[in-house]
């Protein structure tokens, strides 16, 4: 059997994140004016910024999207070539506007954010081929509520791709339509990695406490890995749970895309075989990196911070 032409494929969730410096103030509605501190565009998408984390940790990847004939769409083709993600399976659709996510950030570190579909959710089923996936070793699948195109077939892409060889690893992401159904369970059946974060392990398994979501989410996944922000992540593998603490950021500048290049690292010491407790220490340092600077690219690490990887 020929090798898969890449180590990674994603479908891309294309957007790019606007995130506005609030400082002390609060937006007001007629025609109020108010002065904020700062803001950042830069190329956004839980796929996305997974996909460049992976490839600066020295991973083939490509991404299967579409973006707008647009300055937003120029910006994240740029940012993927620039990360060594392949993007020839993106194509340019004049019709189409590139997504946009709003996040308006409070000192506290908390934000709000309002986000704009359009190229985020522009794949359609028929566009996840098995010629694009045969391609591959590795699927990961995120922004799964987000990619509402994608939602009746998920599952189905999922199984395809583990026929076909094809390790995979899902990201939920948020449900905002608060459900947390559309089909992820069935989905979860055939993932080998899943990466809830704290709060959507709660919401998705409906438990009173991250032990008892764990408890109820390794029952539909292999190896199910909660990321917890500052207090790192708990890995859980049949009755196995790893903790696995993060070193401590005394003033990180922002946490957007800290999760999924925390995934990125994981995924790709996994791939390397690597026991689950390097992973997740790969992935603590990804993920804490990101937290270092603006945007969710800007802070990633490369493949010379991790020896193991080589």
């Amino acid at each position: 059997m020929p090798h898969p032409a890449y180590d990674i494929l994603t479908i891309g969730d294309m957007c790019v994140d606007l995130l506005v410096d609030l400082g002390d103030a609060l937006p007001r509605f007629g025609q109020a004016e108010q002065w904020v501190s700062g803001y950042c565009l830069e190329m956004g998408g839980s796929a996305c910024i997974f996909a460049c984390q992976a490839a600066r940790l020295g991973l083939r990847v490509a991404v299967l999207g579409r973006v707008g004939a647009d300055a937003f769409g120029e910006l994240a083709l740029r940012r993927l070539r620039e990360c060594g993600v392949d993007p020839r399976f993106i194509t340019v659709e004049a019709r189409l506007q590139t997504g946009l996510g709003v996040a308006l950030c409070r000192q506290a570190g908390d934000r709000a954010i309002l986000t704009y579909g359009g190229s985020l959710n522009a794949v359609w089923p028929a566009d996840v081929t098995d010629d694009f996936l045969r391609l591959g070793r590795h699927l990961h699948y995120a922004s799964y509520y987000l990619q509402t195109n994608l939602l009746p077939a998920a599952a189905g892409i999922c199984s395809r791709a583990q026929a076909l060889g094809l390790t995979v690893s899902l990201d939920a992401n948020w449900d905002p339509t608060g459900s947390w159904d559309g089909g992820l369970r069935t989905a979860l059946a055939h993932a080998d990695l899943f990466f809830p974060n704290e709060q959507e392990a709660l919401a998705i398994s409906a438990a009173a406490n991250l032990d008892a979501a764990l408890d109820a989410l390794v029952a539909l996944a292999p190896v199910v890995v909660a990321k917890r922000g500052a207090a790192g992540a708990v890995v859980a593998a049949g009755h196995e749970r790893l903790i696995a603490a993060v070193e401590p950021v005394a003033q990180p500048v922002d946490t957007v895309g800290a999760g999924d290049s925390f995934a990125a690292g994981f995924v790709a010491g996994w791939l390397r075989g690597l026991a689950l407790a390097e992973c997740a220490a790969i992935g603590n340092a990804c993920g804490r990196a990101a937290t270092l600077a603006r945007g969710g690219l800007a802070g990633q690490l490369d493949g010379e911070a991790f020896p193991a990887l080589s």
